[in-house]
C-alpha cells in the first residue's frame, strides 16, 4: 500500500476557508494576529485531518532548527561519555534535541564534523575536545558568532564548564605526600590537552611547594588509554627503578600504570602506589581498588548544555571549574615507603 502523503498547510487552509498564511500562525507554537476562537477551529481541523509539523521545513522559515551540535574526542571513554548523557539530558529538558560526533582528536576531523553539523543548522556547539595547541574550530566559531562552551577541555577566554583540574592534581600531590612519598613520576597524557597540562601542573606544584623538585624526567607524555599509560609508566620505571608513586592523569592510563609496575616486579598497593583520574566505577572493583580523583561527569555535561542555552539567549556566563574531590584506596593506602 502506497504510503499517505502528509497533510500541508495549503490543505488545511482550504477546508478551514482561510489564507495558508493564518494556517501558518495558528499552528505555530506561539499563536500571534490569529483571533482565539480561529485558532483553535484551525488547530481542530489540523489535527482531524492528521497534519505534522515538518521539523525540516520549520528550520528554513525560522533559521531554528531546535539542536545543539556535541563534539567529543571519543564515546568509548567511559569519561566523554557520561559528559555527552549529561549534556544530552540537559538538552532536552530545555527543549533541543542533540546531534553528536567523535572527533578522534583529529583536527582535520573535527572540522569536517563541524561543517556537517552547520549544514543541519545546529543553534550551537558543546565542544568536548578543545586543544591547547591552536584550535581553529573554537576560533572559527567564535569568528563566527556561532554559540558554543567547552567542557571537560578548557581554554582560557572562552565559555566552559570543566573541572578544576589544577586543584584535582593538588589533591593527589597531597595525597601523595601525605603518605611519605618523594621520588613520584607522572603519566601525563597529550600535552594539548588541558586536563592533561592543569592535572600535572597541579600535582607537580603541589611538591614544590613542599620543597620536593618533580624532574622533567618524571614527568612522561602519553596517550590517555590504558596502552598509554602502559607504555609511559614502564618508560618512567625504566629510568627511575626507585619511583614509589605514579600519578595518571586517567584512570585508564592509570590501569595501564599498574600493568607496567607489574611487569617490573612491583607491586601495586605495597611497594609502588598508583593514583589515577575521574573515579570511574571500574576503579573500585580492580583487584586492588585504585585511588583516584573524582570528577562530575554528568553534573559537567547537564551544566554544559544549560550554560549554551544561556548563551544562546544572549547571556555571557562566566567560566565554571566544579570541585573535584579525593577517593583514596588500597592502590595507595598501604605502600610502605
Amino acid at each position: 500500500m502506497a504510503a499517505t502523503e502528509p497533510v500541508t498547510l495549503a490543505q488545511i487552509a482550504k477546508r478551514a476557508g482561510v489564507h495558508v498564511s493564518t494556517v501558518s500562525r495558528a499552528l505555530a507554537t506561539n499563536v500571534s494576529g490569529v483571533g482565539s476562537g480561529t485558532a483553535s477551529r484551525i488547530r481542530a481541523i489540523a489535527e482531524e485531518m492528521g497534519y505534522h509539523p515538518d521539523p525540516a521545513a520549520s528550520a528554513l522559515r525560522t533559521r531554528r532548527s531546535g539542536a545543539l551540535g556535541i563534539i567529543m574526542p571519543r564515546l568509548t571513554d567511559y569519561v566523554l561519555a557520561r559528559i555527552y548523557e549529561g549534556a544530552d539530558e540537559a538538552a532536552h529538558d530545555i527543549g533541543y534535541t542533540t546531534v553528536v560526533a567523535n572527533s578522534n582528536d583529529d583536527p582535520a576531523l573535527r572540522m569536517e564534523r563541524l561543517d556537517k553539523m552547520l549544514a543541519r543548522r545546529v543553534e550551537g556547539f558543546v565542544i568536548g575536545d578543545a586543544r591547547l595547541d591552536g584550535d581553529d574550530l573554537v576560533q572559527a566559531l567564535k569568528r563566527r558568532g556561532i554559540p558554543y562552551v567547552l567542557v571537560n577541555r578548557r581554554l582560557r577566554g572562552h565559555p566552559s564548564v570543566t573541572t578544576d583540574d589544577v586543584r584535582g592534581g593538588r589533591l593527589a600531590g597531597e595525597h601523595i605526600l601525605g603518605l611519605g612519598h618523594r621520588s613520584v613520576g607522572v603519566v601525563a597524557g597529550p600535552e594539548y590537552a588541558s586536563t592533561c597540562v592543569e592535572r600535572t601542573h597541579g600535582f607537580v606544584e603541589r611538591f614544590l611547594s613542599a620543597g620536593i623538585n618533580v624532574p622533567d624526567s618524571c614527568i612522561q607524555p602519553s596517550a590517555p588509554d590504558a596502552e598509554g599509560g602502559h607504555s609511559a609508566a614502564d618508560a618512567l620505571l625504566r629510568r627511575h627503578p626507585d619511583i614509589t608513586a605514579i600519578f595518571a592523569i586517567n584512570d585508564f592510563a592509570a590501569i595501564g600504570a599498574m600493568g607496567a609496575a607489574r611487569e617490573h616486579g612491583r607491586t601495586v598497593g605495597r611497594d609502588i602506589a598508583v593514583i589515577g583520574y575521574n573515579d570511574i566505577p571500574l576503579a573500585s572493583w580492580l583487584p586492588v581498588p585504585m585511588s583516584s580523583i573524582s570528577s562530575p561527569m554528568v553534573e559537567m555535561g547537564r551544566a554544559g548544555s544549560k550554560a549554551l542555552h544561556e548563551i544562546i539567549a544572549g547571556g555571557r556566563p562566566a567560566p565554571v571549574l566544579l570541585e573535584p574531590t579525593l577517593c583514596a584506596r588500597d592502590s595507595t593506602l598501604n605502600v610502605a615507603v
